[in-house]
């Protein structure tokens, strides 16, 4: 992977919009990332962020947008064949894990294991990864880390444009195409997409083709709105429905794009009001977000559903940012959210719920010489109440306050180097599944019991950096040391349910992790880039056990040449070999046999690309990308499927095009 990013903010008439992102050549650190006390340059963060381009994205072939950024330093999924993957930072995943998305955070159920992420890829444009406790900025559940998703990018002044792509890949029949359009009238602006992707069943060598792992998703999206020298505002709506099928290991179930049974419907609808408002010397941001996200389990019959679960969250974030004399900055405001659960199948996994999440927080930012601290505080207050339903879940209340706070510096050393450090405290209340669950849990073949007692989690976690910055060689480490108290998870208890399922139990103790990540490029002439990034984590209890779902070590190396720049008919052409090394997974949490240990594998990967230009204007882009071109046979530690014996996708060769219009 390439350190060079391409990156500059556009206008919105006088007002700046850190939304607004085009992507140009332009070293990685004066890229524009969200600070804690506003929009910053990346070399400016005391704390790990990694920046996905446009490009990154373009030359990776996956089946969701989280497997895309698997490829991340630092960045793992678990995974449910090929339709479904949640995001891991450094060993931390479920509701550790922060998505914002149009402005505000993704709430769909994040607790199960074989729930994704409601996101339409097409819509990604950039990505930019926080790694490590990001609770000041985004309050309980940003314990891991946080991942934001920007989406498209308004059109110039005075602009029509619109755009379409598609795919297709080899193992799967995966097809998708998206469609938008856009435009900027006088400060008016407006886009609309829509996207379409189904996949059948994927196959490998040991398995053949994996019965009920295809899956069909369909996304709308859309944006209206108005720039000035006020500030901005946009109204901006998203539609996202997926259908997977549920992977049970046999020889049951379709092997098309619609599911056999077992299967689900996800629906997950979204309304965002995004504002920004000059006041003063500073600017006033306003968010206010409405979502619901509506998941069904369909098991003995195809059009009555056993579970079903309607979640409602109004989400809101009011912010006042300013910049002060002597290189101060600084911000201050609210967030939070309000939740509704229902339960409207008749089947139960967890009750009905209402939960009110508030907070309030602090945070500045000064440059001295040539150091730039850093840091805040937050405090939040979470309100949860459990109802009675069935005779199965009892009524009950819990309340969860928590403290966060960060503190950080950067300095350069030299013409070449850069030191950075964090400390920072997050927090993270246990979520309801984690509190109250009991029943039987279809998509994860597995009897679930919470544990109501449970108690926060909080984690204290130092972060090291040190970069290395010359005309041919580029370093960036990474480094982390974190403790997490009362740290909640899922064992075996050793007890069978009556429908013969495994039971598994919430616990919580004390964790320890230790980690981070290594980015080496070599760039020995302009068009060539040798590069490699290693990361890994090390997490166990008190006692010394192994903590589960932690990722192997991994390597990732890349070979790249760049064929033109500015080409008059092929420009940007490139071709790439890697190598992913994924090692042995020997420390896994092993009583009650929660986990066992994975083999190491190592898979073979090709990419070539190039836009064609013809009369000095872009026509289309074109990419071929090979993937397990070896055809291994290999499971991930955090595959879902392993322990049914069910293998990940064998070799695929993916085709995509990309049309300007």
């Amino acid at each position: 992977m390439s350190l060079l990013c391409m990156c500059t903010v556009v206008a919105a008439q006088e007002q700046p919009d850190s939304s607004d992102l085009f992507f140009r050549h332009l070293q990685l650190n004066e890229v524009v990332v969200t600070g804690l006390a506003g929009d910053t340059k990346l070399k400016n963060t005391p704390t790990p962020i990694s920046v996905v381009r446009p490009s990154d994205l373009a030359g990776r072939a996956s089946t969701n947008i989280i497997q895309a950024l698997a490829a991340e330093p630092g960045l793992s999924a678990i995974t449910t064949g090929a339709g479904i993957a949640k995001p891991v930072i450094r060993g931390l995943g479920f509701n550790r894990v922060v998505v914002v998305n149009d402005g505000i955070r993704q709430e769909g159920q994040q607790w199960g294991d074989e729930h994704g992420i409601e996101l339409d890829g097409a819509a990604v444009h950039s990505v930019e990864i926080l790694k490590g406790p990001a609770s000041l900025m985004y309050g309980s559940d940003a314990l891991a880390g946080v991942l934001i998703f920007r989406g498209t990018p308004v059109a110039p002044m005075g602009k029509v444009q619109g755009h379409v792509s598609a795919e297709y890949q080899s193992n799967n029949n995966l097809f998708t195409y998206s469609l938008l359009a856009g435009g900027n009238h006088n400060g008016w602006v407006w886009h609309a997409r829509f996207s379409d992707k189904y996949a059948q069943a994927y196959r490998n060598s040991i398995n053949g083709r994996v019965y009920n792992s295809g899956f069909r998703e369909r996304a709308a999206s859309g944006m209206f709105g108005k720039n000035a020298s006020w500030g901005y505002s946009r109204l901006k709506f998203s539609y996202y429905h997926l259908t997977p099928g549920i992977i049970e290991g046999g020889h049951e179930g379709s092997l098309t794009s619609m599911p056999g049974l077992p299967f689900q419907h996800v629906r997950h609808y979204k309304v965002v009001s995004d504002n920004t408002l000059r006041l003063g010397e500073g600017n006033l941001k306003a968010i206010v977000g409405w979502q619901q996200n509506r998941r069904q389990e369909f098991e003995e019959s195809a059009t009555e559903c056993g579970l079903d679960l309607k979640l409602n969250t109004i989400h809101y974030d009011i912010r006042y940012q300013m910049e002060f004399p002597a290189d101060w900055k600084a911000a201050w405001g609210v967030g939070g959210m309000f939740q509704l659960n229902k339960n409207l199948g008749e089947e139960y996994l967890i009750p009905d719920y209402r939960l009110f999440d508030a907070g309030v927080f602090a945070t500045a930012s000064k440059q001295w010489r040539e150091w730039t601290f850093s840091g805040g505080v937050r405090m939040d207050f979470r309100r949860l109440h459990s109802f009675a339903l069935a005779g199965r879940f009892e009524d009950f209340s819990r309340s969860f306050p928590g403290f966060s706070a960060s503190i950080g510096a950067v300095r350069p050393l030299g013409e070449h180097f850069t030191v950075r450090a964090n400390i920072a405290r997050g927090f993270r209340a246990p979520n309801l599944s984690e509190l109250a669950s009991n029943g039987e849990h279809e998509g994860t073949l597995r009897y679930e019991l919470g544990n109501k007692d449970l108690r926060p989690e909080y984690s204290l976690q130092g972060d090291l950096g040190l970069d290395f910055e010359s005309k041919y060689v580029s370093v960036h480490g990474a480094f982390f040391l974190s403790r997490v108290s009362n740290y909640i998870f899922a064992v075996k208890n050793g007890a069978v349910s009556d429908e013969g399922l495994p039971v598994y139990a919430f616990v919580s103790g004390l964790a320890r992790l230790r980690g981070g990540e290594l980015v080496l490029d070599v760039h020995p002439i302009h068009s060539l880039h040798l590069s490699s990034a290693f990361s890994c984590v090390f997490a166990n209890e008190r006692g010394g056990e192994a903590l589960p779902l932690i990722p192997a070590p991994r390597l990732f190396s890349e070979i790249k040449y760049e064929f033109t720049h500015g080409g008059q008919t092929f420009n940007n052409a490139f071709l790439a070999l890697n190598l992913d090394w994924n090692m042995a997974q020997n420390r896994f949490y092993s009583i009650d046999g929660t986990e066992t240990a994975t083999p190491a594998y190592a898979l073979i990967g090709a990419s070539a690309g190039t836009d064609v230009v013809i009369k000095g204007k872009t026509r289309f882009s074109i990419y071929l990308i090979g993937s397990n071109l070896t055809d291994k046979a290999y499971m991930p530690h955090l595959s879902r499927l392993k322990e049914a014996g069910v293998y990940n996708m064998g070799r695929n060769v993916s085709v995509k095009i990309s049309i300007p219009i």
